[in-house]
């Protein structure tokens, strides 16, 4: 394996598992547990996912400088890393604000009907986790 796809593999299914531990267990996990209040689990939820998506940038950063200087048989890799990292930035450019502005709106004391950003957002993840699986093997396949 060369060391474009190992760096590839290995921030791939770091990421993917960072995704799927924040936003498919902590997060909706976090609203069941006693006493967290709906400003509360807002609150931890903008610093929890503040620091994934940081996170997130920097390895979609990487994965992205490794793809470019690697050599990858056909055009899954690049694709796949592609639709991951445009599914990232979809989220923090057009996504993150709608969400922030109704959080702030909550915090504030405001209580009208539930955003539909949210569950934009959590497409946006299922796509981002599905390319992330995609990159993951077709990395792997093209290794062997």
């Amino acid at each position: 394996m060369s060391t474009s796809a190992a760096v590839v593999t290995a921030l791939t299914f770091v990421w993917l598992g960072m995704v799927f531990a924040i936003s498919f267990l902590e997060a909706p996990l976090k609203f069941r547990a006693p006493g967290v209040t709906l400003p509360i689990g807002l609150g931890i939820g903008r610093l929890v996912f503040r620091a994934l998506n940081a996170a997130e940038v920097v390895w979609a950063a990487a994965i992205l400088i490794a793809v470019v200087l690697g050599s990858w048989p056909g055009v899954a890799t690049p694709i796949a890393a592609g639709v991951a990292i445009a599914a990232l930035v979809i989220q923090l450019v057009a996504v993150r604000p709608a969400l922030a502005k109704r959080s702030d709106a909550v915090l504030a004391g405001y209580e009208g009907p539930r955003s539909s950003a949210h569950l934009v957002y959590v497409a946006f993840e299922v796509i981002k986790v599905a390319a992330l699986i995609w990159l993951g093997t077709a990395v792997l396949v093209s290794a062997s």
